[in-house]
């Protein structure tokens, strides 16, 4: 049995990657078991210095601070529910000496499991304007399609002004169904819920396109590698 070290960022994205591991280690493994699990977590504020600068090195530095912590806490490999930190996987991978699973090749690799030809891709601005989606999702010969500029700008209100804080609204839901609406009639046929917190309020019930919940599938993928 392998211990799961998560690399956390957001509480609330943080808390439900935990709360999966434990709900599916029970699914497996029988009732209240699962994996053991280690968690760091540089407070967000400390994460977003360097993200509204554009420093992904620095991002990348708080990242493998927390890997070095779990390595030392007796991780086996390392997880981070948050996407829009993933930019700095090409600065962590390397320089780190415990291996890491990427939530955008699980989510991708669950994409083309399920025959998706065109997905959408949802999450903060600072995700979707890069390539930590479209290229994990062209490795797997995937297309996709990005919100518009003013939607990425409403979306990424919402999560760092609501969601990231607990704060669940009947009009977030509306405006999340609208743009995930848009984006079929664009010829998606499923879309990614490209920040840890969007599950908290999106599922396959109130979406009109199936959905790729990034939070549940990298969770799913740490136990399974755990318990291998």
């Amino acid at each position: 049995m392998k211990t799961i070290g998560i690399v956390a960022c957001s509480v609330e994205g943080a808390s439900l990657c935990y709360r999966t591991i434990a709900l599916e280690g029970a699914r497996l493994m029988g009732t209240h078991d699962h994996p053991p699990v280690c968690l760091h977590n540089h407070s967000l504020a400390e994460s977003m210095k360097y993200v509204d600068a554009d420093d992904w090195d620095g991002v990348g530095e708080l990242m493998l601070s927390s890997a070095r912590a779990l390595e030392r806490a007796g991780a086996d490999f390392l997880i981070c529910p948050d996407n829009t930190i993933h930019r700095a996987m090409p600065y962590v991978r390397p320089r780190s000496s415990v291996p890491w699973l990427h939530i955008a090749e699980v989510v991708a690799g669950e994409a083309k499991r399920r025959g998706f030809k065109k997905v959408g891709i949802t999450g903060t601005k600072y995700l979707v304007e890069s390539d930590v989606y479209p290229e994990k999702l062209a490795e797997c010969g995937i297309d996709y399609v990005r919100p518009a500029a003013d939607e990425r700008e409403e979306i990424n209100r919402i999560i760092f002004e609501e969601l990231v804080n607990g704060v669940f609204t009947p009009e977030a839901v509306s405006y999340f169904h609208r743009v995930m609406r848009r984006l079929k009639s664009e010829g998606c046929d499923a879309v990614v819920l490209g920040c840890t917190e969007i599950p908290l309020i999106m599922n396959d019930g109130n979406s009109p396109l199936p959905t790729l919940d990034s939070t549940r599938l990298l969770a799913r993928a740490a136990v399974g590698r755990a318990v291998d």
